[in-house]
């Protein structure tokens, strides 16, 4: 009996045995084969990840009557030692489905196979972006592949500012396929690669130091590192030996080595201090802190002095891949599946034995829509590939990755993952934590050194200040505000230091060409100041468009006209103008004279007399002031004739418009053009031999010379608005000049302190005014000059800019206006249409008094016998022209039965007498010695 109850529990434990071999004979084995580089830390622990993952999933799936059967291969770390192990999982073990391998090109061989055999390949370490479902129809990646992280890192770099970024990468597929599309992301948002650096991974250190130093030497200090965790272990230590971990360097890593960063050595991350990474944001979870405690204690188990890592991506992704498979073959219903044979061959490895696998495209269609929550994330595949993620941005302080922030698709960066305040797109660094920087820093690298100029005159564009408590420059000027109002509307932040281009005692170091070729020289990034656009700087260096107006001209002294002015009385009116009216005041006269001389005492006399009255009354007609109550009063004269009163009206306007013109033309010109300038013409200058200055170092010197053909020995250089003054003010003779020729923005600055004395003469040479200056091809220079161009136009902001240092500045005459002493004349043409009313009114009232008095005096000529010739007539007409018209109201003292009737223009209503009337000649005799007795009073 005792014997029986030592022998129950072996008894009961023969019985669950037999039970579960008979349950396990009922099982749907599914053949899996594993490819792996065993030798490698990545692949142990891959390896460990997945036995845990079978023994996991069936012991929450005991239910699931297919079973996953693992048949390990080791790829050897090389292409033809994964692509025999594959083919000899598919050819002898007739596998249904392959997890594996690790490397890219490891992966694109065997995917060939895979499709030929219809057998799904699974990998989830080749990230490849060239191994899409596409390309390779039974390839399926359980990672993201290296595309999917290019826009988050070309955010993170546009966040900070960084306009050029240097590649780093292993020269492997791996190392190069990610490249294309990062050059493809960084143009979207105008990111430049001015350089690639490829690294073998069988360079020896000193190959490695030596691109170190080439790197070193160059202008960009953002670097973007893709490569493996081997290459990058050795890489990054001697980043560190070559003093580039070090403050002013920014280092970015891609997500293959960011996420196997648990997998190295402590000393490598002692030499990656400050650097950032990108990796898939993994969620914490209680079952993932639950796995990673159970897999250090198997991993341990057992294992003295056994170094324990984190848990890592690249294993999680494993675990899911072999859940995912394990889901999958239970849902393909395999039971029964086969491998089609092709002809038979005693070779292991020949590829044209290789089956078809019956249930391979089921089996691929059913993995690629199995959907669940995974430890790596949620296991959801697009078109082959694992969905995209969140990604983590992290820095490495210490031996720990700090997470500074996240990026996903749809909120760009932010600084928690489930962040709700962020409803745009982000690409504000605002939104990520403060990194620590390499040197142990939280200033941002990669700030632009921009030069500026140091001189002595002109401050108001540029001045450097040493403050004496700190010997550090102090930058300010119209130059650097106009530049700060740029960087405001620049869409991402541009860290930079004002860098004086001075020795070191504190002088000028050279030239404004000697500044900019620092940029040519790589030792600044930048130059800003009042740096002006012109053709041979544009060699080394690329402007942004110009902030402020362009041109050179000249300034010389204006001397006093005074002495010229003493005929400047005549210069109103053009001679021809000055005869026209001379011409038309005498006309006009004579036509009064005729109107007015029958019928007025005042204009009858010795025929001397009357011409001197016709001039005296044409030179009254200009001087004398007309209104309503005496326009028919010219120097006392009274006129009495109606049309002689039409013709003055008409006269006195013009003579109004005439005065009132003249007056306002002398005005003008004995108020404004009181000063002229000396010297109006280079080429004067030139041809007398006279001394010509210019600005210190700029390149007017160069334009003098070259383009003007001037003797350098007749250039003398000057620096201040003073020195220019005294310059002018001395002369050619006096050691001084006679032009200063310098830039627009200049020559107005000294003109607003001087610009009584001096003038902005001659034509102005075109260049293109001010601008910043960038190394050729930067990428900067289009954002600048789009900002440049909303600075500029915004009116208000300019203006208070310039209030700020130019606010005694005045307005300046256009040199064209300045070359030009005398001031057009007015001519006939401009008062033709008065000629001519006047004219016509004259002729007008002239003919018609002629008319009349033909009318009325025609018949007195008969007189003359009727043999006698017409001129005999026209002579007794002019007689009697000439003799008073006593039946005018003027001369009119009594009633006479000759004029019964009076009209208003001093003709009789009939002046013939028929034979009734006829009186004896002894009557006429009398009249005639009464008219002559009138005669003689007038004389």
């Amino acid at each position: 009996m005792a014997n029986l109850n030592h022998l129950l529990p072996f008894i009961l434990f023969l019985l669950l045995s037999l039970l579960g071999k008979q349950s396990m004979a009922d099982d749907v084995v599914a053949r899996v084969g594993i490819v792996l580089d065993l030798n490698s830390t990545k692949g142990e622990m891959a390896k460990s990840y997945i036995l845990m993952a079978v023994s996991d999933f069936y012991a929450v799936n005991s239910n699931y009557r297919t079973r996953l059967s693992l048949f390990i291969r080791d790829s050897k770390g090389d292409v033809i030692g994964a692509a025999c192990a594959a083919l000899d999982l598919m050819k002898n073990e007739n596998v249904h489905a392959i997890i594996g391998p690790q490397r890219s090109t490891q992966a694109k061989f065997v995917a060939k196979l895979g499709e030929k055999a219809h057998v799904p390949i699974l990998s989830f370490l080749a990230t490849s972006p060239f191994l899409s479902l596409n390309h390779n129809p039974f390839f399926i990646q359980t990672t993201q592949d290296d595309s999917a992280q290019v826009k988050a890192l070309a955010t993170l770099i546009q966040a900070y500012g960084w306009r050029e970024v240097i590649t780093i990468n292993e020269d492997t597929d791996y190392g190069n396929d990610l490249i294309l599309c990062l050059i493809d992301a960084f143009q979207e948002v105008d990111v430049r690669l001015p350089y690639r650096s490829v690294i073998s991974p069988s360079l020896k250190d000193s190959d490695i130091l030596e691109e170190l130093n080439k790197l070193k030497a160059m202008q960009t200090r953002i670097f973007l590192v893709h490569m493996g965790a081997s290459l990058a272990s050795k890489f990054f230590v001697l980043v560190k030996n070559s003093g580039m971990m070090s403050e002013g360097f920014a280092w970015i890593m891609t997500q293959g080595l960011s996420s196997s960063l648990d997998i190295v050595d402590s000393k490598v991350l002692d030499s990656m201090q400050g650097v950032l990474g990108v990796r898939p944001y993994t969620q914490i979870s209680k079952g993932l802190e639950d796995f990673e405690r159970r897999w250090k204690t198997n991993l341990t188990s057992g294992k003295t002095n056994y170094k324990t890592f984190g848990l890592n991506l690249f294993g999680l992704q494993a675990y899911d891949s072999i859940w995912a498979l394990a889901m999958a073959v239970e849902k393909a219903n395999i039971e029964n599946s086969s491998f089609l044979k092709q002809n038979a061959s005693e070779s292991k490895v020949d590829l044209a034995t290789i089956g078809v696998s019956e249930i391979g495209l089921r089996l691929l269609n059913t993995i690629a829509s199995t959907r669940f929550q995974g430890l790596s994330g949620n296991f959801y595949l697009v078109k082959g590939q694992l969905k995209a993620s969140t990604f983590e941005i992290f820095n490495v302080i210490g031996q720990t990755k700090r997470i500074i922030g996240y990026w996903n698709t749809k909120k760009g960066l932010s600084k928690e993952v489930d962040d709700i305040c962020t409803i745009a797109y982000s690409i504000s660094k605002d939104n990520l934590k403060q990194p620590v920087w390499p040197g142990d820093t939280t200033n941002q690298p990669k700030k632009l050194r921009i030069g500026v100029p140091a001189r002595d005159g002109f401050n108001e564009f540029i001045k450097v200040e040493w403050c004496p408590r700190t010997n550090k420059p102090n930058i300010s000027g119209f130059s650097i505000d106009v530049f700060l109002a740029v960087l405001d509307m620049l869409p991402f932040p541009l860290p930079h230091e004002f860098v004086p281009y001075v020795t070191k005692n504190g002088q000028s170091a050279g030239t404004y060409d000697e500044l900019l070729y620092q940029i040519k020289l790589k030792k600044l990034d930048a130059v800003v100041g009042d740096t002006t656009i012109v053709a041979n700087r544009s060699l080394y260096v690329d402007f942004t468009l110009p902030y402020s107006e362009s041109g050179v001209s000249m300034v010389v002294l204006m001397k006093d006209n005074e002495k010229k002015n003493i005929w400047i009385f005549l210069k109103p009116l053009s001679w021809e103008l000055w005869l026209a009216i001379g011409a038309a005041s005498i006309f006009t006269g004579l036509v009064t004279w005729v109107l007015e001389h029958h019928v007025n005492t005042k204009f009858r006399g010795p025929p001397d007399q009357q011409i001197g009255k016709i001039f005296l009354f044409s030179f009254a007609t200009l001087t004398s002031t007309y209104s309503n109550s005496n326009i028919d009063d010219v120097l006392g004269e009274k006129v009495v004739n109606n049309l002689s009163r039409f013709v003055l009206i008409i006269w006195a306007f013009m003579v109004l418009i005439l005065t009132q013109s003249y007056t306002a033309s002398l005005a003008s010109m004995l108020t404004v053009q009181q000063l002229k300038p000396e010297f109006v013409d280079v080429k004067e200058i030139k041809r007398n031999g006279y001394f010509v200055g210019y600005h210190n170092d700029s390149f007017v010197r160069e334009l003098l010379i070259k383009q003007f053909n001037i003797d350098e020995s007749k250039l003398k250089p000057y620096r201040t608005p003073e020195e220019y003054g005294e310059a002018l003010s001395n002369g050619t003779h006096n050691g001084g000049v006679a032009a200063i020729f310098d830039e627009i923005p200049y020559i107005k600055l000294f003109l607003s302190k001087y610009g009584s004395r001096y003038a902005m003469v001659g034509p102005i040479y075109k260049t293109d005014g001010f601008g910043f200056a960038f190394p050729r091809g930067s990428p900067l220079v289009s954002y600048i000059s789009r900002a440049v161009l909303n600075v500029t136009e915004d009116t208000d902001k300019m203006t208070g800019i310039m209030r700020k240092y130019f606010e005694t500045q005045t307005t300046c005459v256009d040199g064209s206006a300045e070359i030009s002493t005398d001031s057009p004349s007015l001519g006939v043409y401009s008062f033709g249409g008065l000629f001519i009313i006047a004219g016509v009114a004259s002729m007008f009232s002239l003919l018609i008094y002629v008319v009349k008095f033909l009318h009325f005096h025609w018949p007195t000529s008969n007189i003359v016998p009727p043999k006698g010739s017409f001129w005999l007539k026209l002579i007794e007409l002019v007689k009697h022209f000439d003799q008073k018209d006593l039946c005018s109201y003027p001369f009119r003292k009594n009633e006479s039965p000759l004029c019964p009737k009076i009209s208003p223009d001093g003709f009789g209503a009939s002046p013939i007498i028929d034979d009734k009337q006829k009186h004896s000649r002894t009557s006429s005799e009398g009249a005639d010695n009464v008219a002559k007795d009138d005669d003689d009073e007038i004389l």
